[in-house]
């Protein structure tokens, strides 16, 4: 019953709402002098002696009295709840007695809503842990009235206690009262209407205030506004809900690879929803790497509980995972939920997750990806910082660019932790509550904190567009069921024309080269239009930037990277030249899977051409959809030239630096050395004139098996020729010779197969993804003529 403000309690004194939704605040109100006649306390009663609390002036005219007639048990209660509402405390039913004869009620007691004590030792909360306790709002008032039902039906007064042991509630604060809370009739139309046009319980109150003159004249809070707005939506997704049950019944009928679930089944059906369509499940196969789970319907704008999974493509764009309806919020909800979406992804976990900042859908995330690293959303907690720090922003205009600047321009752990000391002690914020629950949270939103993981992020400092709800402009506030079903198909096919737009672009024109760099070209070939922008801006950004060694273990170089005259602002970057492995400070490779421009400027000191291939993600290629990955070879000789050439380049170098390192120590150590280094040009000359200039598409493996395995069949004593005639020692290097320019042709032959097969591959993948292009352009053409 809406209307009910009453709490019906039976039993004495047993504390029976402590687990209710809702709570009494009276014990949290402002203290206000007390309204005075102290008499001391019934010898009967084991209480400690204390004040009473009584009711002065015109009141008393108006108070209960012995014998007094009401018509029915429910008038006496609305009169009892009236006197209380001018008097200052809050009422509820606490115990009844029934006739034996037909069972019907024929005594009531309604008392102080502080009446009895709270039972710790109940059933319900001795075997499990309390998440949250509740305030203690029961002190042991003995203030009620006791009516009895008479033989012509008319209810007496029976009983009455006046004096309360605690202070009363002034007139200005009664509204907040449990029992005196109520939205009436007019009040619950304003609501409805204004949340029709999309305003929220925040604003919504604003406007009743300033309609009713005062909040103590609006009658009930905020969070009885609130509360009554999510019925409401409940109310009318139930009636609403076989709409969509309907809906996905049909996807399924249409596609057998379409994927819905329903919490509980259809007989103990809770509200939640779950579906995914075929597209929606291939885009998880093929970006589900990181993962946003959107929960802006739950700030109450949104009249529908709505929650979709998505990702970012090869392009940069929001990609959809799935989607759901969530009419309970339950941890065990959210458990079933991501449970569900993973059995439609296949049972491949994400490496990542974003969320807002929810304990619940922590607890079930903890629970159900246990692996995945999980983030919440950085700007949902800076527009809370807008709604918490309010005052702080009116007196200081300056605090919220250091709030940015503190968390998003940091390149340590350390230079954050002491860039949130300094802030919050310059604007006295160390104690501010909000404050150190989002610190104590900091490893999950800050981006030092996280740089090590995969995000799919262009720039630490950038809002991804998968933090944009894949639905933006399309469902709103004022969207209900009815109408859902039209946008969201709207939504998905328009997101679905960007994507094929994307690839006609990537896959039809050509970017502009800014640089000579083979690495560029390269670069070009492989990633999409917008990856390849940013990574050319990166590229073009190691021209400003300095690398020099810092250090030198034997395996791998430490290079200090930072721009002219700025080496207080330096990055640092280990890199392997044997692996072609380097490792920047800033992370941003593991963050986004993009190499930055610190590692691009080691690249250019130490001669490394070509991009090596692992750090090539294929999901941001053209070819991320393709099921042949032609990003792990060379696709022409030229670059594989490069990648080889590159290598033996470095490697030699590396060892060269480390000899001429150990032979300059002294005079003796420097002879050796020039000796050394004399004979060793003597015999590689010897080896160049011996073996010839062999192709340097080869690799260093191959020549050394073929060598090898002439030399042991020499060595062996197999000098026969093909007429078991001894070979002399001229005609046996002859022979090896040709044995070697048959292997060198026959390799050559092999890579050029190579390089036609691989060319053949793209072309057949390119014109798959161009005839796709046409199906999407043919059916968007018939759909608008339609």
């Amino acid at each position: 019953m809406e209307n009910e403000v009453l709490e019906f309690d039976i039993g004495l004194g047993s504390g029976a709402d402590d687990d209710a939704v809702d709570i009494d605040i009276d014990d949290d109100l402002p203290s206000t002098p007390p309204l005075p006649l102290p008499l001391p306390l019934p010898s009967s009663t084991s209480t400690p002696p204390t004040q009473i609390y009584l009711p002065e002036g015109d009141l008393l005219d108006l108070e209960p009295y012995e014998s007094m007639e009401f018509e029915s048990e429910e008038a006496a209660k609305a009169f009892y709840n009236s006197y209380a509402r001018r008097v200052g405390f809050s009422t509820r039913v606490s115990s009844s007695r029934r006739s034996r004869r037909d069972g019907a009620i024929i005594q009531r007691q309604f008392v102080c809503a502080k009446e009895g004590f709270r039972n710790l030792n109940e059933k319900r909360t001795k075997d499990r842990e309390i998440k949250r306790p509740r305030v203690i709002t029961r002190v042991g008032c003995k203030a009620s009235l006791s009516v009895k039902m008479q033989d012509s039906g008319k209810w007496v007064v029976s009983g009455f206690v006046r004096g309360h042991n605690h202070e009363l509630v002034p007139l200005d604060q009664v509204h907040c009262l449990r029992s005196h809370r109520q939205i009436s009739g007019p009040a619950k139309t304003l609501i409805d209407t204004l949340q029709a046009a999309g305003m929220g319980p925040r604003r919504i109150m604003s406007a009743l205030i300033k309609e009713y003159g005062g909040i103590s004249k609006v009658g009930f809070t905020e969070v009885d506004c609130r509360n009554y707005m999510r019925n409401n939506r409940q109310k009318s997704m139930e009636g609403d809900i076989q709409l969509l049950l309907d809906y996905l019944r049909q996807m399924l009928n249409e596609n057998p690879n379409f994927f819905y679930a329903l919490q509980g089944g259809d007989d103990q059906f809770t509200g939640n929803v779950f579906w995914s369509d075929p597209r929606a499940r291939a885009n998880y196969s093929y970006f589900g790497d990181t993962v946003t789970f959107d929960t802006t319907y739950r700030s109450n704008r949104y009249r529908l509980p709505f929650a979709p999974f998505t990702g970012v493509n090869h392009h940069g764009q929001p990609v959809l995972f799935g989607c759901a309806f969530l009419l309970n919020e339950t941890e065990a909800s959210f458990i079933w939920l991501f449970q569900t979406w993973l059995t439609a992804m296949s049972g491949h976990h994400p490496v990542s997750i974003t969320t807002d900042q929810d304990a619940v859908i922590s607890s079930a995330i903890m629970q159900v990806f246990p692996e995945t690293r999980h983030r919440f959303c950085k700007w949902h907690i800076f527009k809370k910082c807008q709604e918490k720090l309010s005052y702080v922003l009116l007196k200081h205009p300056s605090f919220e660019a250091d709030f940015h600047k503190c968390v998003n321009l940091t390149d340590s752990i350390e230079e954050f932790e002491s860039c949130w000391l300094s802030l919050v002690d310059r604007y006295e914020l160390r104690h501010h509550e909000w404050l150190q629950t989002i610190y104590s949270d900091r490893r999950q939103w800050v981006p030092v904190y996280l740089r090590d993981a995969f995000f799919a992020e262009m720039s630490i400092t950038q809002r991804s567009d998968s933090m944009n709800s894949y639905f933006d402009g399309y469902v709103n506030a004022s969207t209900n069921l009815s109408h859902f079903f039209k946008l969201y198909e709207k939504a998905i096919e328009i997101r679905n024309e960007k994507e094929v737009k994307a690839d006609y672009d990537t896959m039809n024109t050509n970017p502009v080269l800014k640089t000579p760099s083979p690495m560029e070209k390269q670069a070009s070939g492989h990633y999409t239009r917008k990856l390849f922008a940013r990574f050319q801006e990166e590229l073009v950004g190691t021209l400003t930037f300095m690398a020099s060694k810092a250090e030198d273990d034997g395996e791998s170089i430490m290079y200090q990277v930072a721009k002219f005259g700025e080496d207080h602002k330096a990055y640092y970057v280990k890199f392997n030249v044997l692996e072609m492995k380097a490792r920047c400070s800033c992370q941003m490779f593991e963050f986004s899977g993009l190499l930055c421009r610190h590692v691009l400027a080691v690249f250019r000191v130490t001669n490394v051409l070509t991009l090596p291939s692992h750090y090539i993600l294929k999901r941001w290629t053209r070819n991320a959809k393709s099921n042949v990955i032609l990003e792990e070879h060379p696709t022409d000789v030229y670059n594989g030239y490069l990648e080889s050439h590159t290598v033996r380049y470095n490697t030699l170098r590396h060892e060269a630096f480390k000899f001429v390192d150990e032979g300059s120590k002294s005079l003796d150590t420097y002879n050796v050395a020039m000796g050394a280094l004399q004979e060793a040009t003597t015999i590689v000359a010897l080896a160049t004139k011996i073996e010839g200039r062999t192709s340097v598409v080869n690799s260093r493996n191959r020549g050394d098996m073929a060598s090898n395995g002439i030399r042991a069949n020499y060595t062996s004593g197999n000098h026969l020729g093909s007429s078991g005639q001894i070979l002399s020692e001229k005609d046996m290097d002859r022979k090896i010779q040709e044995l070697r320019d048959e292997l060198e042709h026959a390799n050559r032959k092999c890579e050029v197969y190579r390089a036609n097969l691989l060319t053949v591959l793209k072309d057949i993948e390119d014109h798959k993804l161009q005839l796709s292009i046409k199906v999407q352009s043919i059916k968007i053409s018939m759909k608008d003529s339609i």
